[in-house]
């Protein structure tokens, strides 16, 4: 078996393509009228800055980035290049911490947003607030104090709110105009006290990146302050670099205090009111919601998460009133797109009723258990648009499928399936026109369509590079629990050669689905599988679009998931070649948990491990996630000991043989800090195991820069053969 030029290249490509993501379209916005899609996309495959971008759909075509003759006309809006005269980006710690919580490692323009009508976008360049008029293709600078952090023009375009140095602060888009002066609308009473900015936990783990939210009339907006003085201070230090002091993160580990969050209705003229609710009883501000159909919803969680209100807020007032209240005794989920209002006023939320999770509105569930739903993309007339995957209940499995629904609304109700062919399906709508963004199996990267009453009218160009490896990847079900799999053979092998050694390549966490219908997500497993082994991976229990209990059932028992994967390999050896005597296992964040657990709980099964930024000791990851799973650290002690890998308990569960272990670690790394890797190598090493260390400065929890990247993949080829007797 040989390998091939274009796999020996992969690495470098990999890293500069960024995982062959860069030049394609995303982000995308349509207007209420029909005529334009806005998206972020950069230039080519290998260039890092993303530009402002429009679709127009009435457009005459004709011209260079026409999308067809005579058809809608792609053009540039705003080009980072050229509105910093060539000058490199620079970010402020706050923007860069955005991004690391989005895994965002592009640049130029990564995010805008856009007025009512989706003819003003607003974004922030080097700390600097731009805007771009969308219908006439102009872009300017607003002068504003800055760094400016997350602008976000009202709804009627007049102007632009934004953060910056704790302060919420709001301009007009007329500087010339008397609405146009710059002005702080509440600013910061301490150090620590921020308005405007979500907190780490909500970024991290809610998915709510914003902290303002305008209201429709654009006379006012709800403004989060957040306290960060209760939290205890991490110092992260960079030790290639003795001469820099440590920076202050402000880290809710397990079972120590959160943020402070608060809400406030602030007007155009800094007057404020503040938004009552329990917050001793509902801690988390989950989700917030101002659109034209009714008053504010909040939706409020408790801190284990297993009760939680959706509230109404009076808009002068600041009064709330409770809408609805769900619980559940193990968690409640949080989705995208809810909580959310039809015209006539009914509650759209994600329910799990039955043994499945549902769209609800109103008191209606409006699907059953043949669907898992798992987002609402649109809230029409008629109709929701969801995402959903196939639930337990459905006739057939769709193994990593994930597909776009209608919903209707009315009496009659109904489901229809809007994306077509096994894939995995996104969209974004505005009235008649959809974009549908489809990734498929056997093609490399997405195609996006763009649809106008359910007509292809537009496709959106893509200019990522084509991977040098096809995925050729297998979607099966694997063992009695019929876990999800992907199964990868190098490209060359024929049944004379023989078993091959077995690498499997997990998340195998809560949300981290990793066993998908797409090409892409697995080019890495190719490339390891074209190294000369068969490449497993598996999505367990706890993974996301099966059905609530599936989900659930990890509860208090992160280290049961290491169970099966052991099924899955099990289960899969009868049908493909695997040498069960030649077993490792390499994963990232959860994933190199499960590596670990692997190594040092089950030597029968796995010979070696690449174990990169494992969580190695639960009472040091955040609150919101862990506590969701394991509980309060302080009333579950012996749940946490028993899923560590450090304390006594979780070390006793090791066993021999010792099987050699190579743990990668960022030192920059402020999610899964690099305390993590260092308690693990002294207990490692007081229990004389052999071990390797691999740490890499200057790098986060991200994929790090490309001359790392590539190393990194080669290193982890070249112990693994080692490791296993390859050489």
């Amino acid at each position: 078996m040989t390998t091939s030029r274009d796999s020996l290249s992969f690495p470098r490509r990999y890293a500069r393509t960024q995982r062959f993501t860069l030049g394609a379209p995303r982000a995308f916005s349509v207007s209420p009228d029909g005529e334009r899609v806005v998206f972020v996309r950069s230039a080519s495959g290998t260039d890092r800055s993303h530009g402002l971008w429009v679709l127009d759909l009435g457009g005459t075509g004709g011209s260079e980035g026409s999308v067809g003759p005579g058809g809608p006309v792609e053009r540039l809006a705003a080009d980072p290049g050229a509105l910093l005269a060539g000058a490199e980006e620079e970010l402020s710690a706050e923007e860069r911490a955005r991004r690391e919580r989005s895994r965002e490692g592009s640049g130029g323009i990564v995010g805008y947003a856009v007025d009512g009508a989706v003819e003003l976008a607003a974004f922030a360049l080097s700390g600097r607030l731009f805007t771009a008029e969308l219908r006439a293709g102009t872009a300017r600078e607003l002068p504003v104090p800055g760094p400016v952090v997350d602008p976000r023009p009202s709804p009627d375009g007049r102007y632009v709110a934004y953060a910056a140095g704790g302060a919420l602060r709001v301009t007009g888009t007329d500087p010339g105009s008397a609405a146009g002066a710059d002005r702080a609308l509440a600013e910061p009473e301490a150090e620590g006290v921020t308005y405007g900015l979500a907190e780490f936990a909500a970024s991290e783990e809610m998915s709510r990146s914003r902290g303002f939210w305008w209201a429709p009339s654009s006379d006012r907006l709800l403004v989060a302050r957040v306290d960060e003085r209760p939290v205890r201070r991490w110092w992260i230090a960079d030790p290639a670099h003795p001469e820099r002091a440590p920076h202050a993160v402000a880290y809710p580990a397990a079972g120590t205090p959160n943020a402070e969050v608060g809400l406030f209705l602030v007007d155009l003229a800094g007057a404020r009111t503040e938004v009552v609710w329990d917050r001793a009883a509902f801690p988390y501000l989950a989700r917030v919601r101002w659109s034209g159909d009714g008053a504010p919803l909040l939706l409020v969680q408790a801190r284990d998460q297993r009760t939680q209100a959706y509230l109404e807020v009076d808009p002068v007032s600041g009064a709330t009133r409770e809408v609805r209240r769900d619980e559940d005794p193990v968690w409640l989920e949080l989705f995208a797109g809810v909580p959310a209002r039809t015209a006539d006023g009914r509650l759209v939320r994600i329910a799990d009723e039955g043994g499945a999770r549902v769209l609800a509105v109103g008191e209606r569930a409006l699907t059953d258990g043949t669907l898992h739903v798992r987002a609402v993309l649109d809230v029409g007339a008629e109709d929701v648009l969801i995402s959903a995957s196939a639930g337990e209940a459905a006739e057939a499995p769709e193994i990593g499928e994930i597909h776009v629904y209608r919903v209707g609304t009315g009496g009659t109700g109904g489901v229809e399936r809007v994306s077509e062919g096994a894939g995995v399906h996104g969209a974004v709508r505005s009235g008649a026109v959809t974009v549908l963004s489809s990734a498929r199996p056997d093609v490399p990267g997405s195609v996006v369509r763009v649809l106008r009453d359910g007509k292809t009218v537009a496709e959106v160009a893509s200019y990522a590079q084509t991977p040098p490896l096809a995925a050729g990847v297998r979607l099966v079900e694997g063992g009695a629990r019929r876990i999800p799999c992907a199964v990868l053979l190098p490209s060359g092998w024929s049944e004379g050669d023989g078993p091959l050694p077995v690498l499997l390549d997990p998340y195998g966490g809560p949300h981290g689905q990793r066993v998908v219908a797409a090409h892409n997500p697995y080019l890495t497993s190719r490339w390891f599988a074209e190294q000369g082994f068969a490449v497993i991976v598996a999505d367990g229990r706890g993974m996301p679009g099966r059905s609530p209990a599936w989900e659930k059932s990890v509860s208090r028992d992160f280290a049961g998931t290491l169970d099966d994967q052991i099924e899955a390999l099990h289960g899969l050896a009868g049908r493909f070649p695997l040498d069960l005597g030649r077993v490792a296992i390499r994963g990232w964040s959860y994933g190199g948990y499960l590596a670990a657990l692997a190594a040092l709980r089950r030597p029968d099964v796995f010979h070696a491990a690449v174990v990169g930024a494992p969580v190695t000791d639960w009472r040091l990851y955040d609150t919101h996630y862990t506590e969701r799973y394991l509980g309060h650290p302080d009333e579950e002690p012996g749940v946490y000991a028993a899923n560590s890998l450090v304390t006594d308990e979780g070390l006793s569960g090791a066993v021999e043989p010792a099987r050699p272990m190579m743990i990668v670690h960022g030192l920059a790394d402020d999610n899964v800090v690099m305390a993590h890797t260092l308690r693990l190598s002294s207990a490692l090493l007081a229990a004389g195991r052999p071990h390797e260390v691999l740490p890499l400065s200057g790098v986060t929890h991200m994929t790090p820069q490309e001359q790392v990247a590539e190393n990194l993949l080669l290193l982890q080829v070249d112990f693994l053969k080692r490791a296993l007797g390859l050489d």
